[in-house]
């Protein structure tokens, strides 16, 4: 006759007499007077009697060891037991005493004799565990499993299934209503030797008893709730699942849960038996509820080993053979990589080096096996969960160099690591794909003016940033040129000028690079807010260690084009973002229009303009009626030039700009490219700068002649860049044009910058985006609009 539940309880959960009578309490109030139970060896029991078999060994004395371990056995007798059940049990521990001091003192031993002394700890705790049941009223008697449990011997027992489950059914048959209290762990061989079923075998022993006897449901209860989303015990806010399936339990378990064991759930497999993984300590909680039939868990699992081996070798043959040969032997691989050049790499537990070294060497010369190692200090990281094919590029994006591809399966994701990574990167998988919220670092590289106008307007914009993104965006740095301030907790943004002048210390990037790998974020933006040649060189190692950038530098989007190629391959490979509308045009939104028109399948054939807003006010402001130089002279003393001129009159600037947009719109163009004609004579170019002002007013004759000129054509002076294609051939430059008065580039806000698309949709009647082109507000505001799209972007993955 079938019963309803197995309820199995571990050594923790029987450490004393306290907890006897919890369980007992238990079994009273969550079970039905037919429930059969699977107990351990109460508390450290079972290493007790190793370490006499050890002392025995190593010639030492036990003997005072062994009336140590029956005392505790006493004790527990004597604390739960009432006077006549406590004189029969002290009776049956006497005789135990004598069988293991007869067992100890035997000069040769074999495995059987050895298994018997260690399985004397389940037999006093189901012993115990069945009087404290009948001590409460409650029928109930304990059972041997070396009665109901026929196995052949090998390195682990192999239960022979048929003899077994009849075996289990007649001992069922002759206890209807009563609790059954049988000893875990161990079972026999058919002469009636006791074997040992291994590590975690009291759970085994559970599923195994369950599946025999038809049980509904197991429940194993330990000293945990469940099952978490992450280990609690290294995760603060790991989350307790409700449910998840067999499968996914079994993936778990095989991928390092500090709660289940793979073999503990082989008996459920093809049975409608559940599994509960319950506390023992808080039987009122929460559970965890394993079914075989349910098809996905409530939340992915992240979980890690912090210790595994990777075999590395060639072969020059199919390798489905050799995993057939490993599965045979019960070394399924954690996760595996096939390499070029026929190479092979596998990942196993420690545990298994031996074995897998065996079935490696025992067939070397079948499968040509070459170049064999094994490489040690290694650690896994793993998520498991039936959709984790959704969460593999979050997963991927968090890897570090040293890290191996993502292997992925039905459901996992697996990667290899230096044993010094596992704990931050299950930190950061957990936050990332399992955890509630994301944590968004960003780095503000650029302390200067425009960078307080970024923290001030971040301020402002943080509280509805974090409620509309469901996440966490601080900013965790502020680097200078000479100082570096990083904090993990997050900068205070209302006294990050006063805590950088104190707290910030000198940097330079290796030592940059390793702060920022320990920072407990999921991703890190960068906001490049400086005109920084160094720091550009630094985007290839951003971007490899996972960091996504926003440039108002506009040095890397115009520099040479493998290196800007290079940039563009990383970004692809590793599915990260750059950002950098506010490096042309400040906050106009000039590249989002380029690239809503290229993704709206339109052909863009032109883009010209006014770049840069210190040309735009000079040429606005001259009318000849006073010298050029004078007017450059004046915007100097205003700032609205850089302090040295010649940065803003050689165009130089507008040509990168214009280099920007071109290769926006897909052209593979360099600088060189652009013809610059400059405003500043080259006999004034290598001249220091006081001697450039001195001589300064040498720009004057030439342009009052060009302004003379055009002014009779009723055109107007307009510094230009332009790019266009003519008979299919690229022309672009920048340099001094004469327009007419009524186009788009005259009659202009002294300052603005205006940008002309001409495209296949806007021929006659083109694009103009005009507005402010410089400024501290507006390209902190561009460098802001960049940041929340990438944050978004994120966030949909």
């Amino acid at each position: 006759m079938a019963r309803g539940h197995l309820h199995k309880f571990g050594g923790s959960s029987l450490a004393d007499a306290d907890c006897y009578r919890r369980v007992a309490h238990i079994l009273l109030t969550h079970g039905n007077s037919d429930d059969l139970v699977v107990v351990s060896a109460a508390g450290k029991t079972t290493n007790f009697l190793y370490k006499l078999l050890s002392l025995r060994d190593s010639g030492q004395l036990w003997q005072e060891e062994l009336q140590v371990l029956i005392s505790y056995q006493q004790t527990l007798i004597e604390q739960l037991l009432s006077n006549e059940q406590a004189r029969d049990l002290r009776e049956r521990l006497s005789t135990d005493r004598s069988q293991l001091v007869s067992l100890l003192s035997l000069q040769h031993h074999n495995e059987y004799q050895l298994n018997q002394v260690v399985s004397f700890g389940e037999r006093w705790s189901a012993r115990l565990m069945a009087a404290l049941l009948r001590e409460t009223g409650v029928a109930a008697s304990h059972v041997d499993a070396c009665s109901i449990l026929v196995a052949d011997e090998g390195a682990v027992p192999n239960i022979l299934v048929p003899e077994s489950r009849d075996k289990v059914q007649a001992t069922l048959a002759l206890h209807p209503q009563e609790r059954l209290v049988i000893t875990g762990f161990i079972c026999a061989n058919r002469h009636g030797d006791t074997l040992l079923l291994g590590r975690n075998g009291s759970d085994f022993s559970a599923t195994l008893i369950a599946s025999l006897a038809d049980i509904d449901r197991v429940t194993i209860w330990t000293d945990v709730e469940g099952v978490f989303n992450a280990d609690p015990n290294k995760i603060n806010d790991a989350k307790l699942l409700k449910s998840m399936s067999l499968a996914e339990a079994d993936r778990l378990a095989r991928l390092g849960s500090p709660v289940l064991h793979s073999r503990t759930l082989q008996p459920l497999f093809n049975t409608e038996v559940s599994l509960a993984v319950r506390s023992s300590y808080a039987s009122h909680t929460d559970f965890t509820l394993i079914a075989p039939l349910s098809s996905s868990a409530s939340a992915p699992v992240v979980t890690n080993l912090n210790e595994v081996l990777l075999f590395s070798f060639k072969m020059n043959s199919n390798i489905a053979p050799l995993f057939e040969v490993l599965r045979a032997a019960g070394l399924t691989p954690l996760a595996f990589w096939e390499l070029a050049q026929h190479k092979v790499e596998l990942a196993f537990t420690l545990e298994s080096q031996k074995q897998v070294q065996a079935v490696l060497n025992q067939y070397r010369e079948e499968w040509a096996i070459e170049e064999l190692t094994i490489q040690s200090d290694l650690g896994l990281v793993a998520l498991v969960s039936a959709d984790a094919h959704h969460f593999r590029r979050s997963f991927a994006r968090l890897l570090s160099r040293d890290a191996k591809p993502v292997y992925q399966d039905s459901l996992s994701l697996v990667t290899i690591v230096p044993q010094a990574q596992v704990s931050l990167l299950t930190q950061k998988v957990h936050r990332r794909c399992a955890g509630p919220r994301m944590r968004i670092g960003v780095l503000l590289l650029g302390a200067g003016n425009i960078g307080e106008a970024w923290i001030d307007l971040f301020k402002r914009a943080s509280p509805t940033l974090d409620r509309e993104l469901e996440a966490s965006v601080e900013l965790i740095g502020v680097v200078g040129s000479q100082k570096a301030l990083i904090a993990n907790e997050g900068i205070d943004l209302n006294h990050w000028q006063q805590d950088y002048q104190s707290k910030a210390t000198t940097w330079d990037y290796d030592q940059l690079f390793e702060q920022l790998a320990q920072l407990d974020c999921d991703e890190i933006v960068a906001l490049d807010i400086s005109a920084s040649a160094s720091l550009t060189l630094q985007y290839p190692e951003l971007f490899a260690r996972g960091i996504h950038v926003v440039s108002a530098n506009k040095l890397a989007g115009s520099g040479p084009l493998p290196f800007y190629r290079e940039l563009k391959q990383q970004l692809s490979n590793r599915r990260l973002f750059w950002r950098y509308n506010a490096s042309c045009g400040a906050g106009l939104p000039i590249q989002h229009a380029l690239n809503d028109l290229r993704n709206s399948g339109d052909t863009i054939e032109a883009v010209g303009g006014i770049f840069s807003g210190t040309l735009c006010w000079l040429f606005e402001n001259y009318d000849g009626s006073k010298p050029f130089s004078e007017l450059v002279l004046e915007a100097r003393g205003l700032g609205i030039t850089e302090p040295d001129p010649r940065d803003d009159l050689s165009g130089r600037d507008m040509q990168r700009k214009l280099l920007i947009l071109a290769r926006e719109i897909g052209l593979a163009v360099e600088l060189d490219d652009i013809t610059l004609n400059s405003l500043v004579p080259k006999a004034l170019a290598e001249l220091s700068l006081n001697d450039f002002l001195a001589r300064i007013n040498e720009l004057d004759e030439d342009l009052l002649q060009q302004f003379t000129a055009a002014a009779e054509q009723n055109k107007v002076l307009r510094y230009v860049a332009s790019l266009d294609k003519v008979e299919g051939k690229l022309q672009a430059e920048v340099g001094l044009q004469w327009v007419d008065n009524n186009h788009p580039y005259a009659n202009l806000t002294p300052g603005d910058n205006v940008f002309v698309i001409r495209s296949a949709f806007y021929q006659g009647n083109p694009l103009i985006i005009r507005g402010p082109g410089a400024g501290r507000e507006v390209t902190a505001a561009a460098v802001q609009s960049d940041l929340v799209h990438i944050c978004k972007d994120l966030l949909q993955e």
